[in-house]
């Protein structure tokens, strides 16, 4: 076997595969020797039908069947998404109706390329929160803080996890409010959140049809170009193309507007300092940044706290679809369902009306700058036991959230890169938010940083 292919990047992975150096069962091997159950990244963990699938590459392979950059390429799987041969709890402790165990358009145009899925990982009850506990299947540990149980990240709480212990080398997720961006910050990988209606959503358990996205977890940016190439409807087409567009960023190709004031006050010791220092980093390559307000994020993150939309459109879709599994739900996520579904209609609408507002002109302030940056996660990610009741976790789960909810509610893309770490010890994020549907612009700009920062494996010396 090759010396340990699972921490190749997914290019020289795809030369591999297609030079005869290297097998897709030796590379999912090789992954599912990195599984480090201590950590609990998998509600359910899929290693036998991970190599019958990699042996389907590679027969395909060896038959001059090239299907897409991620053939072969073990995947993990957020416990949302109907996966053949599983079955989706949604963070539930009772599966979901059948509806929602069927594979919808992601994981068949996946399936379609030989991609090998490595299993389902865990994600907080219903998608519904941003710390990552989950009181029914367990909560994933934080690799960073080996001495205590740290929140992972939510809502895609394994999503994480599955890359650091190299289990699988993408993850797939969604991002309601901060579900991919929140666990890649905090656990030190890069995180997609795509423009609301660029990626389908069937066959995802949803939390809000308003807000939510699906999105990628991956080690470094380009390997979610790579992904994202591979992945997205628009791009799929033509193989490596934006690859080569995206690598012909240069530092005077953009402008990064340093952002909303709101977004960097109160943030955990360590986390402020950790994003400047990396944009004077950028500033010294070249990058020019400049004082760029998004004012539309103060009554976002009020919107954050009253439950916005989300809580009344899963409220009601349980009690249409999965009524029993009110019975069922984690204090932590029942108190704020509950919330949501006593409002109104006059107030749900009234909501909806305001996000539609707040992204109209959201997105018309990106004239002088092509993303505002700011830190991902405001805060230290907790230790499992500070959050176990609803007066200590409401809190910290705002904390996870604030920052990463303005591009879901005012429909902009974003993405989180790892710069270092805080005075805990735990990874520290930088998000850069951009206009709806300029997905291909954020990750060349993203990658353009990357390319001065350096990876986040060397600035997290790991």
């Amino acid at each position: 076997m090759n010396s340990q292919p699972s921490k190749w990047s997914l290019s020289k992975i795809n030369r591999a595969l297609r030079d005869g150096s290297l097998t897709s069962v030796e590379l999912v091997q090789d992954c599912i020797n990195n599984l480090r159950p201590e950590l609990s990244a998998y509600r359910e963990w899929t290693p036998e039908k991970a190599i019958i699938q990699a042996q389907a590459a590679d027969n395909a392979l060896a038959q001059a069947k090239d299907s897409g950059t991620l053939q072969g390429i073990p995947i993990s799987v957020k416990d949302l998404y109907g996966v053949d041969g599983t079955q989706t709890y949604a963070g539930s402790p009772t599966p979901m109706p059948s509806p929602w165990q069927s594979e919808g358009d992601l994981i068949k145009a996946l399936r379609q390329q030989h991609a090998v899925f490595t299993g389902k990982t865990h994600t907080v009850e219903f998608a519904f929160g941003g710390v990552g506990i989950n009181s029914h299947w367990g909560t994933p540990q934080n690799p960073w803080d080996k001495h205590h149980h740290r929140a992972p990240g939510g809502s895609s709480s394994g999503a994480g996890v599955s890359l650091c212990e190299g289990s699988a080398l993408v993850a797939l997720g969604s991002d309601t409010a901060g579900s991919v961006r929140i666990p890649a910050s905090v656990t030190g990988n890069v995180g997609l959140k795509t423009s609301y209606g660029r990626w389908p959503v069937t066959g995802v358990f949803p939390l809000s049809p308003t807000l939510d996205t699906t999105g990628i977890l991956t080690r470094t940016v380009e390997d979610a170009v790579v992904a994202f190439s591979a992945i997205d409807p628009h791009q799929r087409s033509f193989g490596p193309r934006l690859a080569r567009q995206v690598a012909q960023c240069q530092p005077s190709d953009f402008v990064i507007g340093i952002g909303e004031r709101s977004l960097w006050e109160g943030c955990d010791p360590g986390i402020c300092e950790t994003v400047d220092n990396a944009i004077n980093e950028l500033s010294q390559a070249g990058v020019r940044a400049i004082e760029a307000t998004l004012p539309e994020v103060t009554p976002a993150i009020e919107l954050l706290k009253i439950g916005s939309v989300a809580a009344a459109e899963i409220d009601e879709m349980l009690e249409a679809t999965a009524p029993g599994s009110r019975d069922t739900l984690d204090p932590l996520v029942s108190s704020r369902i509950k919330e949501g579904g006593s409002i109104s209609a006059s107030e749900y609408l009234r909501r909806r009306r305001e996000l539609r507002s707040l992204s109209r002109t959201a997105n018309a302030r990106f004239e002088d700058c092509q993303v505002i940056v700011s830190p991902t996660v405001a805060i230290t990610p907790p230790k499992v036991s500070d959050v176990q009741t609803i007066e200590t976790y409401r809190p910290k789960n705002l904390g996870m959230l604030r920052n990463t909810c303005g591009a879901n509610y005012l429909s902009l893309c974003a993405i989180t890169i790892p710069i270092g770490l805080d005075n805990a010890g735990m990874p520290v994020g930088l998000q850069l938010m951009a206009k709806h549907n300029h997905d291909e612009s954020l990750l060349a700009i993203a990658s353009c940083m990357e390319k001065i920062l350096g990876s986040g494996a060397s600035r997290l010396n790991c």
